[in-house]
Parts: structure tokens; sequence; C-alpha cells
């Protein structure tokens, strides 16, 4: 008997056929797994090393233990995943939101309001809320399951995006880079940033490959998830001009794209303005109870030139955080340059000039901009396209000793010495 006969399936009476749909699957699986496999490799073999770090680091430091939960401590380090911005996802999947504008009681002067869930918008703690539902998981374990997923989907954009500008070694490196960027300690917590990036970054290639509805969609769903979605939405507007000038894709498809785009987030915040009874309910609440407001740029201005001399006396000082937060500000119009030497489609340049101008023009923590910046991913474009000439050995040992100091400069400055 051949080897061949020998593993030839079983065929004949009583055994069952396998079905055609079956036998085409297979091959499928075998190529998705060759084309997608070393991408999520890179990206989680990264992330897994800068995480192992960061979390030794706190738990070595147990300062999170005397910390209230809510505030960046717990009983456990990973517990500190879930504090802050994700305390507030949380409570908005087991109870929904109550938008209102309430002073804080025996506030005097400036209006100071109470903060409340409606600052966080829904498509994250809406999909902690299923994912709870299905698997019975808490929220704590709901959320670090979409987010986790969601960050190896945004590594799969990122790749997806490069690749089509550089081929599939500049992909890789992309996605290596998605996963020890200054902030990317987010990106296994209980933030939203990795669904935010996911979206952005497959809505970008949707434009790229002149898929509109999907772009619109995607693009719709981001608007659902974060407010600067609102530089997402310009990016798809300058490529649907530019696609209708071009008569490129005919006029309905990018049109379509262009209506649905907006919706999600004009229909929250809609939805929030009219249960607060103002037509301006989210913005008021945002400053008077997050201080988070468009000030022109002041407040970004006074750290730049506050921290390069040392002095630390301005709204939300925190030292260790602020200076990685200077060092991602200035590298990003340095980066954006070089971006726009590589000549790629209009969406990306516009998506990331505005996102950044739109942080740069904002008073908040000033040491969460790595954290804003972070969704950022066209940026990697130009730094994967130089890394690419570099061999294995070097290419890893850049990426591994960014993988390791990440812990520290993108999880532990972050979550435990500053607000994440």
């Amino acid at each position: 008997m051949s080897t061949v006969e020998l593993h030839r399936p079983p065929t004949g009476p009583g055994v069952p056929e396998v079905p055609d749909d079956v036998r085409q699957l297979r091959p499928r699986l075998r190529a998705a797994a060759a084309r997608w496999g070393p991408v999520l490799l890179t990206y989680g073999v990264l992330k897994l090393a800068g995480f192992a770090v960061f979390m030794y680091l706190l738990d070595s430091t147990g300062d999170f233990r005397r910390k209230n939960p809510r505030f960046g401590g717990g009983a456990h380090a990973w517990d500190v995943l879930a504090s802050w911005d994700g305390w507030w996802y949380q409570q908005i999947a087991l109870h929904g939101y109550d938008p209102a504008l309430k002073p804080v009681p025996g506030a005097t002067g400036l209006i100071t309001l109470e903060g409340n869930s409606a600052a966080f918008f829904p498509l994250y703690p809406a999909l902690m809320r299923l994912v709870s539902e299905v698997t019975g998981l808490g929220p704590y374990g709901a959320g670090m399951t979409v987010s986790v997923i969601a960050s190896f989907a945004a590594a799969l954009g990122v790749y997806t995006v490069t690749r089509h500008l550089g081929g599939h070694r500049a992909g890789l490196v992309a996605a290596g880079l998605w996963a020890v960027w200054p902030g990317s300690g987010t990106e296994w917590s209980g933030y939203s940033e990795s669904l935010y990036t996911a979206l952005a970054a497959w809505a970008c290639h949707a434009v790229v490959t002149r898929r509109w509805i999907t772009a619109g969609l995607l693009t719709g769903a981001a608007g659902l998830c974060r407010p600067t979605a609102v530089a997402l939405i310009a990016a798809l507007a300058v490529a649907v001009v530019l696609s209708l000038r071009r008569r490129e894709d005919g006029v309905r498809r990018p049109l379509a794209a262009l209506a649905v785009a907006p919706l999600g987030l004009v229909g929250y915040l809609g939805w929030v303005n009219h249960r607060m009874g103002d037509i301006n309910g989210y913005s008021k609440l945002q400053d008077g109870a997050w201080a988070h407001k468009f000030d022109g740029g002041v407040h970004t201005f006074d750290v730049l030139t506050s921290v390069p001399v040392g002095r630390f006396d301005y709204l939300f000082a925190m030292p260790f955080e602020d200076v990685i937060g200077v060092c991602v500000v200035l590298m990003v119009p340095v980066l954006t340059v070089l971006l726009v030497r590589v000549r790629p489609p209009a969406v990306l340049i516009v998506y990331t000039v505005l996102s950044y101008l739109m942080v740069m023009t904002t008073q908040q923590i000033f040491g969460n901009v790595s954290r804003y910046l972070l969704p950022l991913f066209p940026l990697y474009v130009p730094l994967a396209l130089a890394m690419r000439r570099l061999r294995w050995p070097s290419l890893l040992t850049v990426l591994g000793t960014a993988a390791l100091a990440s812990g520290s400069y993108a999880g532990y400055v972050l979550f435990e010495l500053g607000v994440p």
C-alpha cells in the first residue's frame, strides 16, 4: 500500500462525506494563518514582553495597594488596568448612562460640575456588556477581553495599511511599533484606545482600497468610540471630495459613505445634549467636570515652555508623565513631515494632522497626550519604511529592546506615576 493511500480519507458506505463548504474552509484557514499569523505573533510577543515588565514594576513597588481602587489602586497589580477611566466604563456597562449637568454642592466661583459617565462614549462599554452577557465574565474581564481582541485587530489594520505602501516587511515593523509606542500601556487595559485605533485603521484602509460603504460604516462606529473621530470623519470627507473630482468610483457610494460617517458621533452628542436639556451640554460637562476644553493650545504651549526648563507649576503637572508627553508632542511634527514625503493617500495625512491638532488645542492632563496620540498610526509608516532595511537580528534587537522598555515608559509611568 502506498503512502498516498495510507493518508487518503476513508470513503465508501457508512463513512460520512465531508461537506464542500468544510473542504473549502480548511485551505482558507491555512491561507489566513499564513497571511496574518506573523503579524499577530509579532505584535503579541512584543506586547506581552512589555506587559510583563509593566506588571513586574507595579507589583514590585506595591504603591497601588495603598490607593483607592477607583484611582489607580487595587488588591492586585492587574486591577490598576481598570481604574480611572476604566472604572467609569465598568459603571456604564453595569448601569448605563445618566446624563446631567449637576453643580457640585458648595462650589463657588467658576461653574464646577459633577463628573458623570456621559463624558465617555458608548461603543466600548456596550461591547463590554455584550461580552459579559455572552461569556458570563464580569465587567473587568469583559473589558479586558474587548481591549485585547481590539488591539490585535488594530495591529492587523496597521499592518495592512503599511503593507499597501511599503510591503510585507514594513507592515510587520509597523505592527511591532504599535505594540511599543508611547501610551501603548492602555492597549491591554480598560480603555477604548485599542478599539478606536482598530476602527480608524481599517476605515482608512477601506478608503485607500475604495470600499466606500465599509469606510463610512467603520467611521460611523468610530464616532461612537471617541470624540476625536471628528478627524477621521474629516479625512473621509476629503477623500470623498478627491474621488468625486477624479470621477473614480461614481457618486453614490462615496456620498453614501460621507452621509453615514458622522452618524455615530452626531447621534451620541445629540442624545447627550437632549438628555441634559442643553444644546451644548456635552462640552459644558467636559469643561465643568473634567477641565477638558478647547483653548487654542494655550495649555500645551505653557507645558512645552515649562518642562524643558524644569518648571512644573502649570495645571495638572505630573513630571514623569509630562516629560514623555513633551517628547511625543515634539516627535509628531517630525514624523508627519517624513510621512508626507512618502506621498501616502490624503486620508492618512488629514487624519494624522487633524488628530494632532485636536489634542494640542485642548486643555487636559498633558501627560495623557501619549495616550491621546496613540491612534495616530500613520506615523508608524515612515519609521517602518526605514526600519525594514535592517537585517532581522538588528530589527529584533531594536523592537525587543523597545518592548521591554515600554513596560516603564508606556505603562508604569502612565498608570502608577501619573493619571492615564
